[in-house]
């Protein structure tokens, strides 16, 4: 057990888990792969939010986690070998972030990192990967892969960053809620990235970004900034992180009381783990939210995203199965099942047999252009630049209607696209 619970699949938890009889415990062999006794487990450490700001997504991150790594070696592992997870606590901070990085490489031996999602804790770690040369594939949204500003030995392969998803999403902003936006935003690098390119997204639809009203993550009340909004603001876009979320959109809804109001346009960030029946949200009703993968199931749900739905024991309404007031964090959890395909798929392409095959599996991912949609794959297809690091996938602008959020509009994974901006590939591993 460490201090940032070995939740693991330890090499005892993974065997016992695959192992189906007693007899074939006994033997030595599961089915899938080879001897047990001569095959090593493969060691991945997971950088893990679940203290600090990030805990709510941190508890879901680790949920999805544990699913996908069972999926994984029922099917079989990583070229015919077990693999285990190592969680670590990095409190959502980026100098315990770098921390764990070092003790999750240098001390549990994992042969690579993966699972962070806040952009200041990725920024604070990505040095450290490029230090100690191990890989490190976030699970993050901010867009310091893709802009150059990290190093070759990090990558974001299982989920679409922010100047993508708001580039996509601003012509149907535009063209369907107003042309004049005020922004409210957490005031770190994740909110900074939406500042930035949402207002140069709308610039470039014909809109314009009238306010920017930056908010501490840690804020735990917010009356004192709505006052800020101007008057004639026509698009209220909101992205909050952080325990407050709640308080947030409750204290907003409570600020423009029965009367009229913007068009709200919010990232799921605002309310993600949150309870759309949850009292002082009655507000919502009509608003419109980015989400990455929709938190209520959808009629045209493919088998692939109900299978992936019951395997991290979400309900059709993004709860906990059997528990409606434990709500995941389900447009963001899904890039972690995704990040282990990516995983497993570049382990396999590059032959890794071990730490001396780091940068083989580097370039493994850097040669792949895209993963298609299917169970590995559940919240869409994605493709894949090997020289910005970058996954690009679609994007969905569901409607708060009947206390449920529906999609309404889908973009292409072409509408996020942008000029390469970076190549890692120049850089020496």
């Amino acid at each position: 057990m460490t201090d940032g619970l070995h939740l693991t699949s330890t090499r005892r938890t993974v065997l016992k888990g695959l192992a189906g009889t007693g007899a074939l415990a006994a033997a030595g062999f599961f089915p899938g792969y080879s001897n047990a006794q001569s095959a090593a487990p493969i060691r991945l450490g997971f950088q893990l939010h679940r203290t600090g700001i990030g805990a709510s997504y941190g508890r879901w991150y680790e949920r999805t986690a544990t699913a996908a790594l069972k999926r994984l070696n029922d099917g079989g592992g990583i070229s015919g070998r077990p693999v285990e997870i190592v969680f670590e606590d990095d409190g959502t901070d980026p100098a315990r972030g770098a921390e764990i990085f070092g003790k999750l490489a240098t001390q549990s031996n994992c042969d690579l990192v993966f699972g962070a999602l806040f952009s200041h804790v990725v920024i604070g770690t990505a040095p450290r990967a490029a230090e100690l040369k191990v890989p490190y594939l976030v699970c993050s949204e901010g867009h310091h892969v893709a802009s150059g500003k990290l190093n070759r030995w990090t990558l974001q392969p299982g989920i679409t960053d922010v100047k993508s998803q708001v580039q996509a999403m601003a012509p149907w902003v535009s063209s369907t809620l107003g042309k004049k936006v005020t922004m409210i935003f957490p005031d770190f690098a994740f909110g900074y990235d939406h500042r930035d390119y949402f207002s140069a997204a709308m610039k470039a639809q014909g809109g314009e970004v009238i306010a920017q009203i930056a908010v501490p993550p840690t804020e735990s009340s917010f009356t004192r900034y709505f006052p800020q909004i101007p008057a004639e603001t026509e698009v209220l876009y909101h992205v909050m992180v952080g325990p407050a979320v709640l308080t947030f959109v409750k204290e907003l809804g409570e600020f423009y009381g029965s009367g009229g109001h913007p068009q709200l346009f919010g990232f799921i960030d605002s309310l993600e783990a949150v309870d759309f029946a949850s009292p002082g949200l009655e507000f919502l009703a009509g608003s419109h939210f980015w989400e990455a993968m929709p938190r209520y199931r959808q009629a045209d749900a493919t088998p692939a995203e109900t299978a992936y739905r019951a395997a991290v024991g979400v309900d059709d309404n993004g709860a906990a199965t059997g528990d409606a007031k434990d709500v995941s964090t389900y447009s963001h959890m899904f890039s972690v099942w995704e990040t282990l395909s990516v995983i497993k798929a570049g382990m396999e392409a590059s032959g890794y047999a071990g730490p001396a095959d780091r940068a083989k599996f580097v370039e493994a991912l850097e040669a792949m252009t895209g993963f298609a949609e299917g169970e590995d794959h559940p919240q869409g297809a994605k493709t894949f630049n090997g020289k910005t690091h970058q996954a690009f996938g679609i994007q969905n602008i569901s409607k708060v209607e009947g206390g449920r959020l529906n999609v309404v509009h889908k973009t292409s994974i072409e509408d996020g696209m942008y000029p390469d901006e970076a190549d890692y590939t120049t850089q020496p591993l």
